[in-house]
């Protein structure tokens, strides 16, 4: 079941009229043109991702592969009731796992995006990352092999308007500017077509495989950044040992 042009045409009125009884009215829809089609993409490409991680959430459910329609306004000065934006997302489990790498797609009446990212990696997880790269960690190698220089996939993310490291040359210095980090490939040239074409769910699979060293290092750099943090919590909670009671012999 691909997308439709009208899937398309309703996210813009909805967002227009920002109304709960245009869009309780309007439900039937909602759940045809947008959220049926979005169901059978995350069904479709499911085994797909549970094979790159089995730990992976990947269910056609709103509230876990889906994204909601409805925004929350609770910390936004935009404070309209709903998106024009929808989206599935692939990661783990949020309550085991802080802020956790995903693969994603998304689209609006604007663009089609889709990739993997890092969004809310810490600061913490961003100096770990850091790390690696300047250790010239091998994963790091592969993931940039993955990402590939030909401009299909682009590095997106805030940056640091002063570089931290300002003596660094070549393409890592992009990496090390980060303050979050995502890869992503925009609709680009064939615009909505893709997104109207049943060979929607076969793009994505593909390029979500071939991101796969990428996710890996930065589920690498989510674990080593715990495992450090582990450790320094420990050394900092342990008891420095007493000093020998002294004997004198007189």
């Amino acid at each position: 079941m691909a997308f439709t042009k009208q899937a398309v045409e309703f996210l813009m009125e909805n967002k227009f009229h920002d109304s709960k009884d245009w869009f309780r009215q309007h439900r039937e829809q909602y759940d045809r043109l947008v959220l049926d089609p979005m169901r059978a993409l995350v069904a479709e490409i499911a085994p797909a991702m549970l094979d790159i991680d089995g730990r992976l959430i990947a269910e056609p459910k709103v509230g876990r592969s889906i994204s909601r329609i409805y925004r929350d306004t609770r910390f936004s000065k935009d404070k309209s009731t709903f998106r024009d934006v929808v989206w599935c997302v692939f990661l783990r489990e949020k309550k085991l796992y802080e802020g956790p790498p995903a693969f994603y797609f998304e689209f609006s009446p604007s663009k089609l995006r889709w990739g993997c990212g890092y969004y809310r990696a810490s600061s913490r997880d961003m100096d770990t990352m850091r790390g690696l790269i300047l250790r010239r960690d091998p994963d790091f190698d592969a993931a940039r092999r993955a990402v590939g220089q030909d401009g299909y996939f682009a590095l997106e993310g805030e940056t640091y308007k002063r570089s931290k490291f300002p003596d660094i040359q070549g393409p890592a210095r992009q990496w090390l500017d980060q303050k979050n980090i995502a890869v992503s490939h925009n609709g680009g040239a064939e615009g909505f077509d893709l997104l109207y074409s049943p060979e929607l769910g076969a793009r994505l699979v593909r390029d979500f495989r071939q991101l796969k060293p990428l996710y890996a290092f930065f589920l690498k750099t989510q674990r080593l950044s715990f495992e450090q943090a582990q450790e320094r919590q420990e050394r900092e909670q342990t008891p420095l040992p007493r000093a020998p009671k002294q004997q004198f012999d007189w």
